[in-house]
């Protein structure tokens, strides 16, 4: 049976790519496509920015067996916060119609004329923008993917723990 031994370099360099590529597909969607981010999809880049940061900032600093597990455990946590905005806004795409709650102003609005701190909430919290659904493949919204990709960048950083103790 032939066993091939990937560093964890490679895998939090590979998560760096594929953060990279969820981030460039969410610019084509925006620029190109035409499709405006509500403030949950918004969270959900910045939840995979921070991620990417992590997994480049690993790949990069190469470390041993122990930063191997922090970085892995920054990076899960980091997913799985990413995770929870995007179950927020599947949640909110299935509401009935008279429980969506209501359309807030732009974000570039929010940020002008509210404190940052409330922009933040308005921004997790997500309203009726966010359960509108634009765009699916194979049936699933934009938000059940990114969650999907969320929860395989967590699963790939945990999987980390389990490679630094078979160097």
């Amino acid at each position: 049976m032939l066993k091939l031994k990937i560093k964890a370099r490679i895998w939090f360099l590979l998560g760096a790519l594929a953060c990279l590529s969820l981030l460039s597909m969410g610019a084509y969607f925006q620029l190109i496509q035409g499709l405006e981010p509500c403030p949950l999809c918004i969270s959900q880049r910045l939840a995979i920015l921070l991620t990417g940061i992590i997994f480049l900032v690993a790949g990069l600093h190469n470390p041993g067996p122990v930063g191997i597990k922090r970085y892995a455990l920054l990076g899960t946590l980091s997913a799985l916060f990413g995770a929870s905005i995007s179950t927020r806004h599947v949640w909110l795409q299935h509401l009935p119609p008279d429980q969506v709650p209501e359309c807030s102003p732009g974000i570039s609005f929010m940020l002008q004329n509210f404190p940052l701190f409330d922009t933040v909430k308005l921004m997790l919290n997500g309203t009726g923008d966010c359960a509108k659904i634009d765009w699916t493949l194979l049936g699933f919204s934009m938000p059940a993917w990114t969650l999907v990709a969320f929860l395989s960048l967590a699963a790939l950083s945990l999987l980390q723990i389990w490679n630094s103790h078979n160097k």
